[in-house]
């Protein structure tokens, strides 16, 4: 049975990220990278479907230590996964990973200091052991995106895709389209398409803030030819910090200005549309995640009658298209339901602590990465309010400061445990309806820190980097004196 000091799961940002921390802040730890799939990337290898793209810049959603070097600072699909790819392969953090190795089980053995994880092959069921486990899956299932039962689809005459499952033999070219949604995905998936189809309609039941954003940050490029590389991708990642915390902070502080302010570019985006019914929102700036649109595409497409917005209810598929609940028919050939992902807490693995196993929903989160009464397991997550990679990097740089208090202590256990009551609220705070869907799958966090899960950077920044590693933590479990040498 093969041992490693750290198994990481998952081989997309946060995995790769891992691979990386763990080279080069303990690089004493033998580890391995455990991926479901045959390909590194996750999400960026996962989505096919037209227009994928970032909706953060890429001077955060980069990794702090690899420059993000492109002329884009929203980036398409392809050339992320390329980013992922040449990171890997630079610090050879590629011939750690395990491909088409699903993760089901891991076990925790308090005598034994360490996990036993099992996991499905291509080859049949493997165990490995580990010290420690540090879960990089992300947060949604990649089997399976949240699809709502629409009655009639089955009298409708043409296809219905999911974007998480783009068929790449499909031709969309001179088609009606219709795009069920108005999060990320359709306000990508719409001014894509829109110079190929016959029509396209983005359907939603009701609107999203958008904001238009230049695709490339000419400061950004202007700094790049001016300066060294790393100085000048980590110049333009302060900027972008700091201006995204603080639009964030401000939209929170006075909602109705941050409201209006928004709405106001959207108006002069398209001067003679509907704005109040089909881009203002019922709630405020950042109770949802805002979206993002490169070089104002989506607003260009309804300007040149490329795409339209309707803004009505489903009432049932007909075989020439979707009935709405005004009585208005929209005929289409293909159907898109851009209706969401399905969230799922460290890839429903089951976890179980001295032959006890362990519901995470009923833990408290830890600093944002641990599980109350848990030893030795962290997992990834990101930003709701800013980019994936800023927490993820934060995220792996802590579990290496984990690993080495305890080698340093001669201790083999870490277990986040209150020491004083905690309150309870959700873990995440966002309206979204793929996150109030899921909610419940997920740990509570607390009203104190270390339990509270801070949307701020800086704040997490000076906790992480160099607050407490013994801030409500148990270390236990000694090492094993090795045994003496017989006369």
């Amino acid at each position: 049975m093969e041992h490693f000091d750290v198994l990481v799961v998952g081989a997309g940002i946060s995995g790769i990220g891992a691979g990386y921390y763990l080279q080069s802040q303990s690089p004493d730890r033998t580890y391995a990278i455990l991926e479901g799939r045959s390909q590194l990337g996750g999400t960026w290898d996962l989505f096919r479907y037209p227009g994928i793209r970032s909706d953060s810049d890429m001077y955060t959603l980069g990794y702090s230590f690899k420059p993000w070097t492109d002329a884009k600072a929203i980036a398409d699909g392809p050339s992320i996964l390329a980013y992922l790819k040449e990171t890997a392969a630079q610090y050879g953090i590629d011939k750690h990973i395990r491909y088409s190795t699903h993760v089901k089980k891991a076990v925790w053995s308090t005598e034994d200091a360490r996990w036993t994880v099992e996991a499905d092959t291509a080859d049949g069921p493997v165990t490995l052991t580990c010290n420690f486990l540090f879960m990089c899956s992300g947060y949604y299932n990649y089997a399976k995106g949240h699809s709502p039962d629409f009655a009639g689809v089955e009298d409708f005459a043409g296809r219905i895709v999911h974007p998480q499952f783009w068929p790449q033999d499909l031709d969309y070219s001179g088609k009606k389209v219709v795009v069920i949604g108005s999060g990320a995905t359709a306000v990508t998936l719409v001014p894509a398409m829109a110079d190929q189809t016959a029509s396209i309609t983005m359907l939603q039941r009701s609107p999203t803030y958008i904001v238009a954003r230049p695709a490339e940050d000419k400061m950004a490029n202007w700094l790049r030819r001016k300066l060294p590389a790393k100085l000048a991708y980590g110049l333009t990642r302060w900027r972008n910090v700091l201006f995204g915390m603080f639009f964030f902070n401000q939209a929170r502080k006075y909602p109705a200005k941050a409201k209006e302010r928004i709405i106001d570019m959207v108006r002069a985006e398209l001067p003679d549309y509907d704005i109040e019914t089909h881009f203002t929102p019922r709630y405020n700036p950042w109770d949802q995640r805002l979206c993002l649109v490169p070089d104002g595409d989506l607003f260009r497409a309804i300007r040149d009658g490329k795409a339209d917005v309707v803004t009505d209810t489903i009432e049932r598929f007909v075989p020439e298209g979707i009935l709405l609940k005004s009585g208005k028919t929209l005929p289409a050939d293909i159907v898109v339901t851009a209706t969401g992902l399905e969230l799922q807490l460290l890839s429903d693995v089951q976890f179980s602590v001295d032959g006890e196993v362990k519901d995470l929903s009923r833990t408290m989160n830890y600093k944002g990465m641990m599980y109350s009464g848990i030893p030795n397991l962290a997992s990834s997550f990101g930003y709701t309010n800013a980019s994936w990679t800023l927490k993820a990097d934060l995220t792996c740089a802590y579990v290496c400061r984990l690993l080495n208090t305890m080698r340093r202590r001669g201790l083999r256990q870490a277990t986040p445990q209150p020491t004083a009551p905690v309150g309870e609220q959700p873990f995440l705070d966002f309206t979204s309806g793929y996150v109030q869907r899921s909610i419940d799958k997920f740990p509570r966090q607390g009203d104190r820190k270390p339990w509270r899960v801070h949307q701020n950077y800086i704040r997490d920044l000076m906790a992480l980097k160099y607050g407490s590693v013994d801030d409500e933590m148990a270390f236990s479990n000694p090492a094993p004196k090795p045994a003496k040498k017989a006369a």
